[in-house]
């Protein structure tokens, strides 16, 4: 068993193309924290208009395929290469590959230390900037990964996002639970830049995780790490998106990281072990009530800060959704939390409702809410619709031909 805190070398496929940004020899250290994804971009800037496989990419730059696959990836993600070909998959330079270049120009690869002992990470990384606070706790709007806005709330007297990096600054795992589209996935995208997820559902697998064998160019196969690897050796921030549908079988891999171990095995991959760098940290979504999500002691143990994300429909007034459709959240939010129905609209449908009125005018959307509640609530969910708009409410549906 080998252990480590970067991904290991996997055969490739010889492939010509620009070396100047290739380390000095195969022997080329340990990188730091976005140093790999940079020397991919200056690569694919390099030879600009020629697209490489990761394979092709990892031999020029003495590097494992996994991780020059999982460097691409985020420069996909980000815009900043395209993907032009899936079998075999091969990236090329866009307009903004270079940005991608230098961005952390400044830093230095570390030369190869001596190997860590395996309790104790060995690729420190910097804490995540904190959401600009001014005043007395108040912060500002914070701009997501995507480019939308996000509108912080109080938490423990702090910006929710500030609370959250303190936790992670503490190591201390949280959970975010709540009816889906409160807002869980934004918080957390908001509060951490460097965010990795993984979208959970009951078929979500180990290799979902960890990774997996896939074909290389050559005819033979490589292993491709997962987000959960990527997150370790890279020191960043890895959401669990609803984990409560995960089975538990799977999600015991991540177990293992997240205490003081800060530790997995990737038993399909030579029984691999990777070490935790410094800033890893784990935080998961929850929703309650939703089918087939079980909220298992294991996994409640393992997160320390619990905390329940409900609608906040002040700020649904703040973003200029009408008053009445407001209005009626409220009133079936109460209703919801009385037992009487099941649902209620949150902010993701409020937002969905103002959209729809834009394109499809008032009377449109407001149907579409009865619309889309369950046919279960739908009765109290009309009730309330027509006693607020004053009028016999019908769901969205095609009329007479015209």
């Amino acid at each position: 068993m080998t252990t480590t805190t970067a991904t290991t070398t996997a055969t490739a496929t010889a492939g010509t193309g620009p070396t100047a940004a290739a380390p000095t020899g195969p022997n080329s250290g340990r990188l730091g924290p976005g140093e790999l994804r940079r020397l991919v971009a200056s690569f694919l800037d390099a030879g600009a208009g020629t697209a490489f496989t990761p394979g092709e990419i990892a031999r020029i730059l003495s590097r494992s395929s996994g991780a020059v696959g999982n460097a691409l990836s985020v420069l996909t993600d980000r815009g900043q290469a395209e993907q032009v070909l899936t079998s075999p998959r091969r990236y090329r330079a866009t307009a903004t590959t270079a940005d991608a270049a230098k961005e952390g120009a400044t830093r230095t690869a570390a030369p190869a230390p001596t190997p860590a002992p395996a309790s104790r990470p060995a690729t420190p990384t910097p804490p995540p900037t904190p959401a600009p606070v001014s005043g007395k706790g108040k912060v500002g709007v914070v701009v997501r990964p995507n480019g939308q806005n996000y509108h912080p709330r109080k938490l423990a007297d702090l910006p929710d996002v500030a609370a959250l990096q303190r936790l992670r600054d503490a190591s201390i795992p949280a959970m975010l639970y709540g009816p889906p589209g409160t807002g869980k996935t934004s918080l957390v995208e908001a509060a951490f830049p460097d965010l990795i997820t993984v979208a959970g559902d009951g078929d979500t697998a180990v290799a979902d995780f960890v990774g997996e064998y896939t074909q290389a160019p050559g005819g033979g196969y490589e292993f491709v790490y997962g987000p959960l690897v990527t997150a370790m050796t890279e020191g960043r921030a890895l959401l669990i998106d609803d984990a409560t549908l995960v089975s538990p079988k799977v999600l015991a891999v991540v177990y293992p990281a997240m205490d003081g171990r800060r530790q997995i095995t990737v038993k399909a991959h030579k029984g691999e072990t990777i070490t935790a760098a410094e800033g890893f940290y784990v935080v998961a979504g929850h929703n309650p009530g939703v089918h087939g999500a079980v909220l298992t002691e294991a996994l409640a143990s393992r997160f320390a800060a619990q905390i329940r994300v409900s609608t906040d429909y002040d700020l649904a007034r703040t973003l200029d959704i009408d008053a009445r459709a407001v209005k009626v959240a409220r009133n079936l939010s109460r209703r919801a939390e009385s037992g009487e129905i099941g649902w209620a609209p949150q902010l993701r449908e409020l937002i969905a409702f103002q959209k729809i009125a834009g394109v499809l005018g008032a009377e449109a959307a407001v149907s579409n809410l009865l619309g889309v509640a369950p046919e279960e609530d739908r009765d109290v969910v009309a009730e309330v619709v027509s006693s607020v708009y004053g009028r016999a409410v019908s769901p969205l549906a095609l009329g007479a031909q015209m």
